[in-house]
């Protein structure tokens, strides 16, 4: 079985994965467990004078933390962990409501590398934000979660398609519309729905992010209960263990000799082009005010990036023992081995010998085992914020991750003790040299 403290962490991620199955829950659930441990909210339109402590600024579906002892100087190095909160999903267009030979249906848009087949006769729920008119002028933002068995996606009979079993082709447009009723479309339908589970009304939504959620509960898996089965582990697992890292360096007995940051994007499936992705200026503007607040110059500016070191931590892919051929035969990580470090030589991963060296450093004094991990040369390579964050920070950054399989997948897989050896990992890497 899964040694206790492994096993409790792993159930805290798995609670925590249930409350997030949007980027905007991902962010209030990080910014709740933050709070618990001391954390404040700060505003970009707020005076920043003069603080110091845990603190935290939310952008929507992304969220940057960082935890500044009183007594260290504006030019500390910062130590960076980078993640991000959004998973591939199906995402509900701006006019839903929609049918097709006597059922209702909602209209939606498939966001990021989706495998289509997983999302395929798997019971489905509602959640995201809605923007609402609020009192006396302007707008406001509201989490809604359905967790219900509302939608379902239904795959075509085998009696229908005899082939399905040579390669099974959906059409992205045709094929992959939720159904949800029967009848004729009813325009408003949906927004009564989702309106009414905000406590809101249909007149007061003036726009929404919505998507679709698995409303399967994550679990354990295998004959020693030594996997985890869950939707969104891809990136979740990093966001829990960046959180875990923070809230443990903000409330240790010696307080930690850098500034420990958690840079937690949105958008980093669709290529991180947002206000709120790793393009963005999002990190550096707050860091650079987090320096000039402390009464820093330019100069300690400078000098605090000029010693910060990122990690970098999204998920990566243990070794498919039915797909073998398609790793690296030299590089092929198990589940409850420990995190992978991922090189790739063509920048897709940000890691070098540097950042190996600072990684396995910290692995010794959290005594926890780690993995490489290299693409096969014959197979594209993914890539994640570690090459954006570096390129637009100028800061040296090993890319990490769990290994899991099923990746992308409306389900996935990981091995039980990785979370808490990546929590262990990135504690040690924002507290000690």
């Amino acid at each position: 079985m899964i040694p206790v403290p492994h096993r409790s962490h792993a159930d805290d991620l798995l609670t925590f994965i249930s409350a997030s199955p949007s980027p905007y829950h991902a962010v209030a659930s990080a910014a709740q467990r933050l709070e618990k441990a001391g954390f404040r909210e700060l505003r970009g339109t707020d005076d920043w004078t003069g603080t110091t402590g845990g603190t935290f600024v939310v952008n929507g579906g992304a969220l940057i933390a960082w935890y500044v002892p009183g007594s260290l100087p504006a030019h500390t190095p910062f130590r960076i962990i980078g993640t991000h909160t959004d998973s591939p999903n199906l995402r509900i267009k701006p006019t839903p409501d929609t049918s097709s030979a006597g059922w209702r249906q909602v209209a939606v848009e498939i966001y990021g590398g989706v495998p289509l087949n997983t999302w395929l006769d798997r019971d489905l729920g509602i959640s995201g934000r809605l923007a609402l008119r609020a009192p006396g002028g302007g707008t406001e933002s509201r989490l809604v979660q359905i967790d219900e068995p509302l939608l379902r996606v239904p795959q075509l009979a085998i009696h229908l398609d005899r082939t399905v079993n040579d390669g099974l082709a959906l059409d992205r447009q045709r094929h992959i519309a939720p159904i949800w009723s029967l009848g004729a479309a009813d325009e408003g339908a949906l927004l009564r729905r989702v309106a009414a589970a905000a406590e809101a009304e249909p007149g007061e939504v003036l726009g929404w992010d919505l998507m679709l959620h698995d409303v399967q509960p994550p679990g354990h898996l295998g004959a020693e209960r030594e996997f985890l089965v869950s939707s969104r582990l891809d990136n979740l697992v990093s966001v829990h263990a960046g959180v875990t890292a923070l809230t443990a360096a903000a409330t240790a007995a010696e307080p930690p000799a850098y500034i420990p940051v958690l840079a937690a994007f949105d958008h980093e499936e669709v290529g991180s082009g947002s206000d709120t992705g790793a393009q963005s200026p999002m990190l550096e503007r707050v860091l650079s005010r987090s320096v000039s607040a402390r009464g820093g110059s330019s100069e300690d500016w400078s000098r605090a990036l000029a010693g910060a070191y990122c990690v970098s931590a999204d998920m990566a892919h243990a070794v498919h023992p039915n797909y073998a051929e398609r790793h690296d035969p030299g590089h092929q990580p198990l589940p409850n081995g420990g995190p992978t470090v991922k090189v790739n030589v063509n920048q897709r991963y940000a890691t070098d010998s540097t950042g190996i060296a600072l990684f396995a450093s910290a692995c010794e004094r959290s005594g926890a085992p780690w993995q490489p991990f290299v693409s096969n040369n014959a197979m594209p390579c993914g890539t994640s914020i570690g090459p954006l964050t570096a390129a637009r920070l100028g800061v040296p950054t090993v890319d990490v991750g769990v290994p899991g399989l099923s990746m992308h997948s409306a389900r996935e897989l990981c091995g039980a003790r990785d979370p808490g050896h990546l929590a262990s990992i990135l504690t040690a890497f924002v507290t000690s040299a």
